[in-house]
C-alpha cells in the first residue's frame, strides 16, 4: 500500500471521528430539558386534541343526527348500520393513514395531514341530502377522509416528539402529548352541552316530527373541530426537522446543527429539503434493512407486543369511547323519563354530554396524568402491565355484574365505567416512524372490530341485551394484553440510539460528500 492511500486512509478515520463527534455533540444539546421540548409537545399535543375531538364528537352528534333526519318509522334514532357507519369510518381511514404517512411521511408531510382533517371537518359541518344521495352516505365520506389525516397526524406526532425528547423526560413528553386525547374528548363534550344549553328553548318547541334546531347543534359540534387545528397549523408547517432525523436518514450533519440551533432558539425556521447537502456515509434505511432489522427475534416480539397490545386496547378504548352515549342510555342514565316529547329529546342530549363530562373529568384526564407522574421512575412495562390487569378486572366487574348494577346500582356502574377511562391511560407503546404506524395501525383494526362487534351483537336478544357480554369480550382482550406487554422491553432512560441497537461510536465511517437532495 502506497503511502498516499495510507495517508488517505488516516485522513478519512480523523473526518469520521471529527463527524461522529459532532453528531454526538448535538444530541447532546437536544437532551437538555429546555422550553423547545415545551413547545414540541404543545404543537404536537394540539393535533392530538384535534384527532380526539373530532373522532368522539359523533358519539353525541349522532344522536343529535338520528333525532333530525330519523323520524317517522325509525323514533329519532339511527339504524344500526347508520350508526356504525359514522363510527367506523374514521377508524378505517386512520388505519389507511398510519400506513401511507407512517411509510411516506415524516416532517416534510406534517402540517398537510392537519389540513386533511381541517377541510375534512369542514366538510362534515356543511354536508347536506339531496334525492340522489343520503347526508349519512356524505358524512361517511367526510370521516373516512377526516381519519386518514388523523392517521397521519399519529405516527408523524408521536414520532417527532420522540426525537426531539430528552432521555429522562422522553416517557412524559410522549404521555404528555397522548393526554390531550383527554381534553379533546372532554372538549367535545362540553362544547356540545354549551351549544345544546344555547338551543334549549327552540329545541324544546320544535314540534315531534322537525327537530330543525338540534340540526344547528350537530353542526356546530363538529365544526368547531377545526379551529384548534387551524390554530396549530402554522406551527406545524414550520416547526425544524428533528436533527436525529436529518443526521441518521438524510445523513445531512450541517442541515443538522442548523436545525438544532433554529430548535433551541425557538425559530420558526423550516427545513429546506432542496439546498445541496454534505451527505456522510452512515447506515442507510431500506426496505431490505427495515426487513432484515425484524427479521430477527428480538426486534420482531417488539412490534409484535406493541403492535398487538395497541390492538387490544383500542377494542375497549374505542368500543367504549364511541359508544358511551348507547351505554349510558342502555342503563337509564341519560334517557329523560318525564316531559313533553320535545322536552324529553332536550333532556336525553342534555344528560348525555353530562354522562361524557363526567366520564371524561373522574376517568379519563386523571389517567392520563397520573401516567405522566410515574411514566419515567415506574417504567413503561409496569405501568402497562398494571393497565391491563386493572382494566381485565374493570371490564369483567362490568359485564358479569352488568344486569345487577344496572338494576340496583347505576351509579356504581358509572364509578366502575370512570374507573376503567382511567386505566385505560396506562398505556401507550412508542426504522421509528414506521414501526410506529405499524403498531398504531394496529390499534385502528381493534378499533374498527370494536364498532363491528359492538353494533352487530348489542341488540342479539333485544334492545341491549347483549351489552354485558360486549364488556366480557371487552375484559378478555385485556386480559391477553398482559401476555402481549411481556414481549416488550423497558425502555426507561435509554437513549433512542442505545434502544437502536446501532454502534454509536462509529456511526459515520466516511467524510461527507455534497450531493443534491
Amino acid at each position: 500500500m502506497s503511502q498516499t492511500t495510507i495517508e488517505k486512509d488516516q485522513d478519512h478515520q480523523a473526518g469520521a471521528r471529527t463527524l461522529n463527534a459532532d453528531r454526538r455533540a448535538a444530541l447532546a444539546e437536544i437532551d437538555n430539558f429546555g422550553w423547545f421540548h415545551v413547545r414540541a409537545v404543545m404543537v404536537a399535543g394540539v393535533g392530538f386534541y384535534t384527532d380526539a375531538y373530532d373522532i368522539f364528537a359523533i358519539n353525541i352528534a349522532s344522536t343529535m343526527i338520528g333525532y333530525v333526519y330519523n323520524q317517522g318509522k325509525y323514533k329519532g334514532s339511527l339504524t344500526a348500520n347508520q350508526d356504525l357507519g359514522l363510527k367506523v369510518s374514521t377508524p378505517v381511514g386512520t388505519l389507511v393513514g398510519q400506513l401511507v404517512f407512517g411509510v411516506y411521511g415524516r416532517k416534510r408531510m406534517y402540517g398537510i395531514e392537519l389540513m386533511i382533517i381541517i377541510i375534512a371537518t369542514v366538510g362534515q359541518a356543511v354536508s347536506g341530502k339531496a334525492p340522489g344521495i343520503s347526508i349519512i352516505g356524505v358524512l361517511v365520506m367526510w370521516r373516512f377522509i377526516m381519519g386518514v389525516g388523523i392517521g397521519g397526524d399519529y405516527p408523524l406526532s408521536a414520532t417527532i416528539t420522540s426525537e426531539y425528547a430528552a432521555t429522562k423526560i422522553r416517557g412524559r413528553m410522549m404521555t404528555a402529548v397522548f393526554a390531550s386525547q383527554g381534553w379533546g374528548q372532554l372538549s367535545a363534550a362540553i362544547v356540545a352541552l354549551v351549544v345544546i344549553s344555547a338551543f334549549k328553548t327552540q329545541i324544546i318547541n320544535d314540534p315531534l316530527e322537525d327537530a330543525h334546531h338540534v340540526d344547528f347543534c350537530w353542526r356546530l359540534l363538529i365544526g368547531l373541530g377545526a379551529v384548534p387545528g387551524a390554530v396549530a397549523l402554522y406551527f406545524r408547517l414550520t416547526l425544524p426537522e428533528t436533527p436525529r432525523f436529518t443526521m441518521d436518514v438524510e445523513r445531512n450533519l450541517q442541515q443538522a446543527a442548523t436545525d438544532v440551533d433554529a430548535f433551541l432558539a425557538n425559530k420558526n425556521t423550516p427545513h429546506d429539503y432542496d439546498v445541496v447537502a454534505v451527505r456522510v456515509q452512515a447506515p442507510k434505511a431500506t426496505r431490505r434493512d427495515f426487513l432484515a432489522h425484524f427479521g430477527k427475534w428480538e426486534n420482531a416480539k417488539v412490534l409484535i407486543g406493541t403492535s398487538y397490545s395497541w390492538f387490544a386496547l383500542d377494542v375497549a378504548f374505542y368500543g367504549l369511547g364511541l359508544n358511551s352515549s348507547i351505554i349510558l342510555q342502555a342503563i337509564g342514565y341519560g334517557s329523560a323519563k318525564s316531559g313533553t316529547a320535545s322536552f324529553k329529546r332536550w333532556q336525553t342530549l342534555h344528560n348525555v354530554s353530562v354522562g361524557n363530562i363526567i366520564l371524561s373529568v373522574a376517568g379519563l384526564i386523571p389517567g392520563y396524568w397520573v401516567s405522566f407522574l410515574f411514566i419515567d421512575s415506574w417504567g413503561r412495562k409496569p405501568i402497562q402491565l398494571m393497565g391491563f390487569i386493572m382494566l381485565t378486572i374493570t371490564l369483567s366487574c362490568m359485564g358479569f355484574g352488568y344486569h345487577k348494577l344496572k338494576d340496583d346500582a347505576v351509579g356504581a356502574f358509572v364509578f366502575l365505567y370512570c374507573i376503567t377511562n382511567f386505566f385505560q391511560d396506562f398505556y401507550r407503546p412508542g426504522y421509528r416512524s414506521t414501526a410506529h404506524g405499524i403498531s398504531a395501525a394496529s390499534g385502528k383494526f381493534g378499533a374498527i372490530i370494536a364498532q363491528i362487534m359492538a353494533f352487530k351483537l348489542k341488540d342479539r336478544g333485544g334492545t341491549g341485551a347483549w351489552i354485558n357480554h360486549i364488556l366480557e369480550i371487552f375484559a378478555l382482550f385485556m386480559l391477553t394484553g398482559i401476555f402481549s406487554t411481556l414481549l416488550i422491553p423497558e425502555t426507561k432512560n435509554k437513549t433512542l440510539e442505545e434502544l437502536s441497537g446501532e454502534d454509536q461510536e462509529n456511526f459515520i465511517r466516511e467524510p461527507a460528500t455534497p450531493i443534491r437532495v
